[in-house]
């Protein structure tokens, strides 16, 4: 099975932490951080893990929290650089969770620096730009809403690619691993104004966080989604399209009319399946499954086609739950074909639970399922 995250997060953090702050803070009560932090540490989870490091910090820094937050500012290392400053194809939000060294820095702000607003924006703008802000922004949001999107309004412009991310980012009102920003939810105007800002930035990594923050408003109005997204792409450059069609990814998926006719797609209409063929049948956890199918239009007239794949994937109580998947799109005049083909990976992951059983693959096209049939998975039995 893959590793727990938290594995990646282990006691050395908390030594780390206190070697990176006692550099620059010979007064800090190291030992008093050590013995909060490592008592019970290995029963946490990874977020758990750095709000008890926070609290940690909190038991170990002085009582003054912009004394705190200066000792904390002053053991932080050089800022990130951006990320076409290292490599073009870098993804900034994959990889090592070595910038999870300063999540409890960033936590210690959303939990005890409420009521030291500039001191608390100071530390966000300096951590954000070794980690990610996009956690501690939040209570700031929720408690103080007014003061916090006019500072972030004055980021909007700032030099650092991801101080700009930390706006769009941080408004992100259903924000993964985070709480919700109910007040957005019901109205997410002042997030979008802030988008619109950002939508046409230099910066990939800010304008994947625009894309998910958009994404995230349209589970809470999908007709606000629709409207800013057929908005945005009049007269687009090829990077706000590619914004567009991110933000519309489960309504394309779904085959959502509106989010199609963005695109040029329309209802498939006699699509032929044929030759079709997923192999091995039988397969085990660990292992790979690829299907194919030919696909022709009987139709009378070229159709733009957005072809995605469903597997159905089975649960612990035998019932299913399907994931969709991106495959390809293509242009088919009449009675054209095409083949697509695709690798399946059963590798076991933390984020999915494989169990035995007969899995269902369809295609989707324009949104519209077309099945292809099932492979059994199989879970060899342990040792």
């Amino acid at each position: 099975m893959a590793e727990p995250l938290k594995n990646q997060y282990g006691p050395e953090i908390a030594h780390r932490i206190a070697d990176m702050i006692s550099a620059t803070y010979p007064s800090f009560r190291r030992q008093i951080f050590l013995d909060y932090v490592l008592t019970d540490y290995d029963s946490l989870e990874l977020m758990p893990r750095g709000w008890h490091m926070a609290d940690g910090l909190f038991h170990a820094l002085p009582d003054n929290y912009a004394e705190a937050i200066d000792i904390l500012l002053a053991s932080l290392p050089t800022a990130k650089p951006a990320v076409s400053e290292t490599s073009p194809t870098q993804d900034r939000e994959g990889g090592s969770l070595a910038p999870f060294l300063f999540m409890p820095h960033t936590f210690f702000v959303a939990r005890y620096g409420l009521a030291d607003f500039e001191t608390s924006m100071r530390a966000q703008y300096e951590l954000t730009q070794r980690f990610t802000a996009e956690f501690s922004i939040r209570p700031f949001l929720q408690q103080q809403p007014e003061a916090t999107l006019k500072r972030l309004q004055n980021w909007v412009n700032d030099p650092s690619e991801h101080v700009r991310r930390l706006v769009s980012e941080g408004t992100r009102p259903r924000l993964p691993w985070a709480s919700r920003l109910p007040a957005f939810q019901r109205d997410p105007a002042p997030v979008l104004a802030l988008l619109e800002q950002l939508r046409d930035d230099d910066s990939l990594y800010v304008r994947r966080s625009v894309a998910n923050n958009l994404n995230d408003i349209g589970k809470d109005h999908p007709l606000i989604l629709l409207s800013t997204a057929e908005n945005w792409f009049r007269n687009a450059s090829v990077e706000r399209k590619w914004i567009v069609r991110h933000a519309l990814r489960n309504q394309l998926k779904e085959g959502q009319p509106r989010a199609l006719a963005i695109f040029g797609f329309k209802s498939a209409s006699n699509i032929g399946t044929g030759d079709i063929n997923i192999q091995p049948g039988n397969v085990n956890v660990g292992e790979r499954v690829k299907f194919s199918a030919t696909l022709t239009n009987n139709s009378g007239q070229r159709q733009m086609l957005l072809i995605d794949f469903k597997v159905h994937f089975v649960k612990a109580n035998g019932a299913a739950r399907a994931k969709v998947f991106k495959l390809t799109q293509t242009s088919l005049d009449s009675n054209q074909s095409v083949t697509v083909s695709k690798h399946i990976s059963l590798a076991p992951m933390t984020t999915r639970k494989l169990y035995a059983g007969k899995h269902q693959i369809e295609l989707l096209i324009n949104g519209q399922p077309y099945p292809l049939g099932a492979f059994n998975l199989n879970i060899p039995a342990t040792t």
